[in-house]
């Protein structure tokens, strides 16, 4: 069962079981997977890898929507941005950890030879596909250029 199908049985689910907030989530995010489908010149259908990063974008924005309420003393919206993270986050693969991203960030430059604040697109470009899903790109950034300039 593809990723899409697996979101469209729990949308299915949490409906019957009258789960108000998985529910909305999963028809959020399924929207998104649904514009992601159409835009460009021509419909398609997404791969897993494609949805993953469409759920990867929204967890993103329901932290920093999450952050922003927490910022505005509005603890009930960010109450709800955290639950529906909550759900998204089922759906993605484990998280790495700032110990293992360092670690991996370690391991690129030693295997890239790379030296300097001018070879961070070369560790990037080197690092982000294992990372891609486990980690936010800002985090892995900042800590390669910590590391390059250490």
């Amino acid at each position: 069962m593809s990723l899409k199908e697996q979101l469209r049985a729990d949308l299915t689910t949490a409906i019957k079981a009258r789960d108000e907030l998985r529910s909305a989530t999963l028809r959020m995010v399924l929207t998104a997977v649904t514009n992601e489908e159409v835009a460009g010149k021509s419909a398609r259908v997404l791969s897993d890898d494609e949805v993953l990063k469409v759920l990867t974008r929204e967890a993103k924005k329901r932290r920093e929507a999450q952050a922003a309420y927490d910022d505005a003393g509005r603890t009930e919206l960010a109450a709800r941005e955290h639950a529906e993270l909550g759900v998204i986050e089922g759906y993605l693969p484990a998280q790495l950890t700032g110990a293992e991203i360092a670690d991996l960030v370690r391991a690129t430059i030693t295997a890239t030879g790379a030296s300097g604040a001018q070879a961070m697109g070369l560790v990037m470009k080197a690092l982000t596909p294992q990372v891609a899903g486990r980690a936010e790109g800002g985090v892995v950034a900042a800590e390669v250029r910590r590391q390059l300039a250490g």
